[in-house]
């Protein structure tokens, strides 16, 4: 077998799409997505295994900025699309397109790849941590009850069309970015991402709703969402599907969960991707009825491991060396010397004795501060090398807030 490795062409986008569609189960996508990535991507980062005439393979790339521990933005690599077609797994296509693309990445000076696996055990081999994970719940809200903060009463909240209001909301999110390590500063085009809304997947739901919070006529939050009409005539079961929520205080974000639970003729309130840490399981009165499952979502992949660890800031003091493995790009195999505190870090490489030992996976796991060092240390996946390296390595990498991506790319 012959195949082609190259960057994608315009006019090549129909096929390179239609074979990651085949891909993961063959269904296509409605016309409006299918124009909103097209129109998102960039042809010099995403590439394509040919054979022949005939693409069998595809990965792609975003140029994203993602907050990090500190509140920086970082520039990294937002890997997607990735897929190799069935009748030409095994062959070593995956292996030579993540080759390519971490070597662009590299070249392009970003020391972060991030990524969402449909299948988590693909990943790691290249490097890949799972960084951050998500939240899922399902509120029986007609048992369970919110206990609100004071002046959640001066919150106004109206009904608004969400194309009417999507500039107030994109700004709202835009002051909530570095806040979150995790979350993504959307860049010019991503803001339509939050206004798609094609009725194949609304799954009977209805079409996407938005209410915005404001004080003193100021947008201080936000809630889209859709009504799922359920239980026959009365619809007195039916569900409020969440699909995204932020507020710039504890009283707006109160007040529109409040006004979640409260809608009428609704008895449950659905929720897929929210932060590990979210509120509201301190607001309910009843966590045990609010469905909580929790699963894997960012994956890190530090491309370059000196400026990786410098561009987060630490959470206490830390003077560490670490010995990294990294198979995949060896360049960052060895020694690296890591200074820092809440202003900021240096890391450089070193001759001096290492500390801890670990791969490059688990710098990415644990580099958002979403999965201690102490925990993959258990897991036998992190050696301390010196007494006491271990713990003080996992207060510095710590977050004061679970890492979370709040929509997929």
């Amino acid at each position: 077998m012959t195949t082609e490795l190259r960057e994608l062409r315009p006019e090549d986008w129909d096929e390179y799409y239609s074979t990651l569609e085949l891909a993961f189960g063959g269904v296509a996508e409605a016309p409006e997505e299918h124009e909103l990535w097209n129109a998102l991507t960039e042809f010099n980062r995403f590439f394509g295994t040919w054979d022949g005439d005939t693409c069998v393979g595809t990965t792609g790339a975003f140029s994203f900025r993602l907050s990090v521990p500190g509140g920086a933005l970082a520039d990294a690599a937002g890997v997607t699309m990735v897929s190799v077609a069935a009748t030409h797994r095994r062959r070593g296509i995956l292996t030579s397109m993540m080759r390519r693309q971490l070597d662009d990445v590299r070249a392009r000076g970003e020391a972060l790849a991030v990524l969402t696996a449909s299948e988590p055990v693909i990943y790691g081999r290249f490097g890949y941590g799972a960084a951050t994970q998500q939240l899922k719940a399902e509120i029986d809200t007609s048992r369970v009850l919110l206990s609100v903060p004071p002046g959640t009463d001066d919150v106004k909240l109206r009904y608004a069309k969400p194309a009417d209001v999507h500039a107030a909301c994109e700004e709202l999110y835009a002051r909530r970015v570095s806040e979150r390590p995790g979350m993504l500063a959307r860049q010019p085009g991503w803001e339509r991402l939050g206004l798609l809304d094609p009725e194949s997947e609304r799954h009977g739901a209805s079409p996407l709703l938005c209410v915005l919070a404001e004080r003193d006529g100021e947008p201080v939050g936000y809630a889209r969402f859709r009504i799922k009409p359920e239980g026959g005539f009365s619809g007195m079961d039916s569900t409020v599907k969440l699909s995204d929520l932020e507020a710039l205080d504890p009283a707006a974000y109160a007040a529109l969960w409040r006004f979640l639970f409260d809608i009428d003729l609704t008895s449950k309130v659905e929720t897929y991707n929210r932060p590990t840490d979210d509120a509201v399981l301190q607001l309910v009165s009843d966590v045990r009825r609010c469905g909580i499952r929790v699963r894997d979502s960012l994956y890190v992949r530090l491309v370059e491991v000196g400026a990786a660890l410098e561009a987060r800031t630490y959470r206490a003091p830390v003077n560490l060396v670490f010995e990294v493995d990294d198979a995949f790009c060896p360049w960052n195999a060895g020694r690296w010397r890591l200074k820092g505190d809440l202003k900021g870090a240096t890391c450089e490489r070193t001759e001096d004795d290492a500390d801890l030992a670990l791969s490059v996976r688990e710098l990415g796991a644990a580099y958002l501060g979403g999965h201690s060092l102490t925990s993959l240390a258990a897991a036998g996946r992190v050696r301390e090398l010196r007494p006491g390296a271990l713990a003080e390595a996992a207060l510095a990498f710590g977050s004061d807030v679970a890492p979370w991506l709040p929509h997929g790319f």
